[in-house]
Order: structure tokens, then C-alpha cells, then sequence
């Protein structure tokens, strides 16, 4: 069998379908589109998850453009009747994406919105360039916006402005698509110019979308619904589907017939079980689907070996900003939360679709509906209690705990490696174990632990906590008499201090002070000194520490 190349990173239908890539045949999207007759339609999805490409779709099924047609010969909207394709080709399409507004300064920003809508004038050019029906005062406004060189006022209604020039020169009124139009937002909220990019934006819409009488219908796509007080202010015609719905759920993702057609296709029906584990366990409405992104990544990736490992792929391409909020702003509560998700547990909180990026600090519980409503978590099962919605949630997949895990524990480790810890030093030379032990146990309450607690965690994290403690050389596991101290703290001169570390973990608080003696007496029956009595070090230190879950106990032998 001849490989089908797969679509990784084509956001363009018309390459897709021109090109000979893979094809998921997602085309009843438009008579879904078109059944439900909304004015304005928002549709927010985590990223990653075909927004873009039905986008594009969309645009080339209803633009003018004979040439189109052809695109969409033996796809299912096709078959779908005349009354849907009536629809194609009967339109001017705005098509505008805001994802390049990702700049650190608002006024890059700006700069990148400008450069998008001089293109998408650009592109309707020779369609207005020398219709008699375009006065001679909107070809000059429209010139300079084309031509990059309008005030920011010409860009906060620019779309409104494009529809109408088209209107005058077709006689028909404007598609309007718009996508990823809360990448800036996001953006903005921690670059610190949140402000002025929701004003930005916010004109952008009103004209465009409120009050615009040459708008035929718009589709809007982003990762999260930004409530309507701040952007959809006043618009009474905006259809949300959200996550939550069930309607239009089968068309962004994949769903699982479309991922075992794939496989079988590629002849990788065994890969079947790998991928559902890594890749599976969305669910949008009640429709369960797949992460279209990290499966054709996957599949790719056995082109060459059919037994490939699986990789996160999505988790490299996602901001990680909103999980990383989390982790920082992080209560008690919080921390033994992520701690159950990442075991496999679920947790419940209300949800709500109202919110902002202001929003974000304001409770904890607005950034668990962050993560619900960008892919980090998925619903088990939803209750309604009076006016509040309660979502059972839990990590979607492997790839996804995998983002936790690494990501998550990295980010403690730098807050760890920023901490005053010169109290534990001291405490550890100075031989005061019980300032030790609550210097320790501390520091593992603000920590993140998914090892059921094994002795390699602890012995981790405490060999993180001693790595930065200045003029001592510290070893870990190293050979030394019959066997391995967990950790050795050496003074560079042999005039010095030597600590030898012993690390067990206890089953019960009330083992602490055994297991303490039990690591001591490790230490004399393994001889773990004498190959520091060799080296001349006379002052040796030893601790037997002991661990149950977040509780330490040190005992000096």
C-alpha cells in the first residue's frame, strides 16, 4: 500500500483536498451550519481540534468562486440535498484569523492585526478594483487600509468597512469568518495589556457583527467562550456551542469510527488500544472524541516503525500559560487535587461559561473551568444543584497526564529552587533534627507527588532541596563501603563536616521513629563511613530520615 501522506499542520482545505493527504470528511458541518440559521455563531474548542481547517471549509463552500465547486466533489455535503448546496458559492467571505496577535506589546499586536486585514483586503481586490458601484472615497479608505497604512480606527471597523464595499460591488451581503479571535486575549492577560486588547477587539466585533447590515452570518471559533459583557456586548444573535453541547459535537475532533478507519487504512488496527489510552477520552456533549492532532501525529510517526512509541504530541504545541497559573496560585486544597488527578481520581466543581481572563484570579475555581474548557480536563458526569452546574472531571488521557506530570513537577522544582533554605543547612549541620524534619515536611506540603510515595521521590526530593546548600559537595547513591548511602553531604577539606543521609518510607505515622532507626542502623551495618574515615574526615554527621506521605522525622545516629 502507497502511504498517504497526513495532514500535519495543513490548515488549508483547498491543499488538502488538492494534495492527496488523508481526508476525515467533516463537510456536514455546513448543513449542520445552515440548519440552525444563527446570525453570529461561536464555537470554542481546546486548540488544536480542526477549528482552523473547518474554517477554511467554510470559506471556500460559500465564496464566489466557481473553481470551489470542485473542491467538494464526492464529500458527503454533496449527497446532502439541494437546499444546502443551493449555499455554495453565493457569497463574499471575510475570512480573518486573529492567531498571529500573539506578540509581546500591544502595539505588535496591533501591527499584526493590521498586516491581517491589509491581506484579506488585498485578497477582495480585484473583486472591487474597478467596480464602478465603489465610490471614489471608499476606494481611497479601502487603499489605505490595504495598503498598511490606516489609523487605528480604520482597523477597529475594518471588517464592517470590507463587508460593505463588497455589498456595493456584488449586491450580496458578507460571510464573515473569524478565528481564533481569543489567541490576543489570552495573549494580552499576561503580557499586561489586557485592557486596551479587549477595547481593540471589542470595537472590532460591535461593528462587525452587531451592527452591521450587510452581514449575512458569522462564525466565530476560539478556545474559550469570554463572557459577553466584555466582547459580545449587547448581542442579542450570538449562538454559543460551547464543550458542553451536544450539537455540532462529531465535527471538531476525531470521533472513534474516524480513528479506527485510520488505522485500519494504515494497517495499524493493533495500535488501536495504544492510541485510545494516549490520545482518547474528550467529551464533547455526549459525543466522545479524539485529539485529532496527536493521532495524526501518531500515525504518522509508524510510517517507518509500526510498533512507535506514543509521544505528547499536543501538550508540545498548547500554551501551558493557564496550567501554570494554576500551579503558582496554588492552595493546599488545589495541590492535593492536581495530586488525585494525576492518580487517576476525579474532582467536582461548578462550571460556569461566563468568564474572562480577569476572572482568573479572582477563585480557584475559575481555573479549574479554564482547564475544563481548553482540554486539560474532560467531564465524567455533570449534576445541576439550583442554579449551578457541578462537572465531575478528570485527566482526558495519558498525553494530557503527562503535561501534570512533567510540567507541573517542573514548575514546583523552580518555585523550590527560589526558597530560602539556608534554616534547613543550618538545621542539618547544626544537628537540630527536629527543625530539620519541620523544615522538610513544609516544603513537602507545597510539593506535588504521583509515586504513591516510593522512596525515589523522597529520595529526590531531597537531594533538590540540598543541591543548592552552597559550600557542600553533594552525592547521591554513590558507591561507598558495603553499599549506597542515599545521600552524602561532603565539606570540600577533610577538616570538614561529612553527613551521610539514610532515606526510609514509613507505612504509618506512628513507624516514623523505627524507620529513622532502622535507616541508622543501615548506616553502621553497610559501614557507610569508613570510606570517609579513609579520606581523613574525622566530624561525620549521620541521619536516619524517615518519610510517611507529607511527614518527615530525622534521627542523628
Amino acid at each position: 500500500m502507497e502511504w498517504k501522506p497526513l495532514p500535519i499542520g495543513v490548515e488549508s482545505f483547498e491543499e488538502l483536498l488538492t494534495k492527496g493527504y488523508y481526508f476525515v470528511d467533516k463537510t456536514l458541518f455546513i448543513r449542520a451550519l445552515l440548519n440552525m440559521k444563527g446570525k453570529v455563531n461561536l464555537f470554542t474548542r481546546p486548540r488544536r481540534f480542526g477549528k482552523t481547517l473547518n474554517m477554511s471549509m467554510l470559506r471556500y463552500f460559500f465564496e464566489m468562486n466557481e473553481d470551489n465547486r470542485a473542491l467538494f466533489e464526492g464529500t458527503k455535503i454533496m449527497s446532502a440535498g439541494e437546499e444546502y448546496l443551493k449555499w455554495m458559492g453565493q457569497f463574499p467571505v471575510i475570512s480573518l484569523s486573529l492567531k498571529s496577535m500573539k506578540q509581546p506589546t500591544f502595539e505588535l499586536s496591533l501591527e499584526m492585526l493590521k498586516q491581517a486585514v491589509a491581506e484579506e483586503y488585498g485578497r477582495h481586490w480585484k473583486l472591487v478594483e474597478s467596480d464602478p458601484n465603489l465610490s471614489d472615497a471608499k476606494r481611497e479608505r479601502y487603499l489605505r487600509i490595504r495598503d498598511w497604512k490606516g489609523m487605528e480606527a480604520d482597523y477597529a471597523s475594518a471588517l464592517k468597512f470590507l463587508s460593505e464595499c463588497l455589498y456595493d460591488c456584488t449586491g450580496k451581503k458578507s460571510v464573515i469568518l473569524i478565528d481564533e479571535y481569543d489567541v490576543p486575549l489570552e495573549n494580552a492577560y499576561f503580557a499586561g495589556f489586557y485592557g486596551k486588547m479587549i477595547a481593540l477587539i471589542r470595537s472590532l466585533f460591535e461593528s462587525a457583527l452587531k451592527t452591521n447590515e450587510n452581514l449575512e452570518f458569522s462564525v466565530v471559533t476560539g478556545c474559550l467562550r469570554i463572557s459577553r459583557e466584555s466582547i459580545f456586548t449587547g448581542l442579542n444573535n450570538l449562538k454559543i456551542m460551547s464543550i458542553t453541547a451536544d450539537a455540532y459535537a462529531e465535527y471538531f475532533g476525531f470521533t472513534p469510527d474516524e480513528v479506527e478507519e485510520m488505522l485500519r487504512f494504515y494497517d495499524l488496527d493493533k495500535n488501536l488500544k495504544t492510541v485510545r489510552q494516549w490520545y482518547d477520552g474528550y467529551q464533547f456533549g455526549s459525543t466522545e472524541v479524539y485529539n485529532p492532532w496527536s493521532v495524526i501525529n501518531y500515525v504518522d510517526s509508524c510510517r517507518t516503525n509500526k510498533d512507535a512509541f506514543a509521544r505528547p504530541y499536543w501538550s508540545n504545541t498548547s500554551s501551558n500559560s493557564i496550567v501554570r497559573t494554576l500551579v503558582e496560585k496554588a492552595d493546599m486544597s488545589a495541590k492535593q487535587e492536581i495530586e488525585a488527578l494525576i492518580e487517576g481520581k476525579t474532582i467536582t466543581k461548578p462550571i460556569h461559561e461566563d468568564i474572562t481572563y480577569e476572572d482568573m484570579d479572582s477563585t480557584q475555581d475559575n481555573l479549574w473551568n479554564f482547564l475544563f474548557f481548553t482540554g486539560y480536563l474532560k467531564k465524567i458526569r455533570e449534576r445541576q444543584e439550583g442554579e449551578t452546574i457541578y462537572m465531575e472531571m478528570a485527566i482526558p488521557n495519558s498525553e494530557v497526564r503527562y503535561v501534570y506530570k512533567n510540567t507541573v513537577l517542573r514548575w514546583f522544582e523552580e518555585k523550590t529552587d527560589k526558597k530560602e533554605l539556608s534554616p534547613l543547612y543550618e538545621s542539618i549541620l547544626n544537628g537540630n533534627t527536629e527543625k530539620m524534619a519541620e523544615i522538610l515536611s513544609e516544603n513537602l506540603m507545597e510539593t506535588i507527588s504521583f509515586y504513591d510515595y516510593q522512596e525515589s521521590y523522597y529520595h529526590g526530593f531531597l537531594a533538590g532541596m540540598l543541591k543548592n546548600i552552597g559550600n557542600y559537595i553533594v552525592l547521591s547513591n554513590r558507591e561507598s563501603g558495603n553499599g549506597r548511602p542515599d545521600i552524602l553531604l561532603k565539606y570540600p577539606s577533610v577538616r570538614g563536616k561529612a553527613v551521610i543521609i539514610e532515606i526510609k518510607v514509613s507505612k504509618t505515622y506512628q513507624e516514623l521513629e523505627k524507620k529513622c532507626d532502622e535507616a541508622l542502623r543501615q548506616i553502621e551495618e553497610q559501614r557507610y563511613e569508613e570510606e570517609l574515615r579513609q579520606e581523613g574526615y574525622q566530624n561525620i554527621m549521620k541521619y536516619g530520615v524517615a518519610f510517611y506521605r507529607k511527614e518527615c522525622m530525622a534521627k542523628l545516629g
